[in-house]
């Protein structure tokens, strides 16, 4: 069994032994570290397929969140972490590329979590990402992860979002299908169950599957074509897309922020680049 197979097999087991609702909980100290390893060409391949990245050029600019979820797994299901790893929802990601990062070169990877924060569905917990080539800290994320639950705070509320993007104009249409969830989770290692199946999501109180946040920042991301001059990049994922959907792709003309639609105008992700 893989090592990553193993942290959703504790995760199942160790969630129902789980409560959120303690913003001031104890997280687990220190970092979990993966030492300096290759991109194995395969994956990375399968990964840009699906998302729609070139074949060629710079690491896409998700993919070293790809490569450390194992350790966040490790970390989200391990008995020091207070919060039940299934049902968690993806609520936000910042990345920050301080350089562009070639497929060969050798990446160490590194996760934390880095603290929790009531919201008005329950409680959110950042984890941070970090990968180095050299000891040189090259890539860096924080991300938001949502444990729902029942919630007395009303003036508890998530992030504020990125400004400016109600309006965009359309860019292009996309077609999503029932099985996205499954064969992203194929390829990323994430099968949260909110993800894979009707049945399975309905266990978390979603009508279907839906589709990874992290899928849609990517594709978005890939659309736009990323470009070696971005600074940072934040995405939030304000609704969720259920599958099978059709979504559009929104952008202004610089690329500095973007957004995804589904039916009737409901903004599913919102974003801004910095450059």
């Amino acid at each position: 069994m893989t090592s990553l197979s193993a942290s959703l097999v504790r995760g199942a087991l160790s969630s129902p032994f789980k409560r959120a609702g303690r913003p001031d909980a104890a997280l687990p100290p220190g970092r979990l570290t993966r030492p300096a390893a290759p991109v194995a060409p395969g994956p990375l391949a399968a990964y840009g397929r699906i998302c729609g990245f070139a074949e060629s050029g710079p690491l896409p600019l998700t993919y070293p969140h790809v490569l450390a979820f194992p350790l966040t797994m490790r970390l989200m299901t391990g008995r020091a972490f207070p919060l039940p790893v299934l049902g968690l929802v993806h609520t936000w990601i910042e990345i920050t590329p301080h350089r562009a990062v070639r497929p060969t070169e050798p990446l160490e990877l590194a996760v934390y979590a880095d603290g929790l924060s009531p919201h008005r569905r329950g409680t959110e917990v950042t984890m941070v990402t970090e990968a180095r080539v050299g000891g040189e800290l090259v890539w860096e994320s924080r991300s938001g992860y949502l444990s729902r639950h029942a919630t007395t705070d009303a003036a508890a509320s998530p992030r504020s979002a990125p400004d400016a993007v109600g309006d965009l104009p359309a860019v292009a249409e996309w077609r999503l299908p029932g099985d996205l969830g499954r064969r992203y989770g194929a390829v990323s290692g994430d099968r949260n169950p909110i993800h894979l199946h009707p049945l399975t999501a309905r266990l978390f109180g979603f009508p279907r599957a839906i589709a990874h946040g992290m899928w849609t920042v990517a594709r978005c991301l890939a659309e736009a074509g990323e470009g070696a001059e971005i600074r940072s990049v934040r995405a939030e994922f304000r609704a969720p897309v259920l599958l099978p959907a059709t979504v559009t792709y929104a952008a202004d003309t610089a690329g500095n922020a973007f957004a995804l639609r589904g039916a009737k105008g409901r903004v599913h992700l919102v974003g801004t680049v910095t450059r």
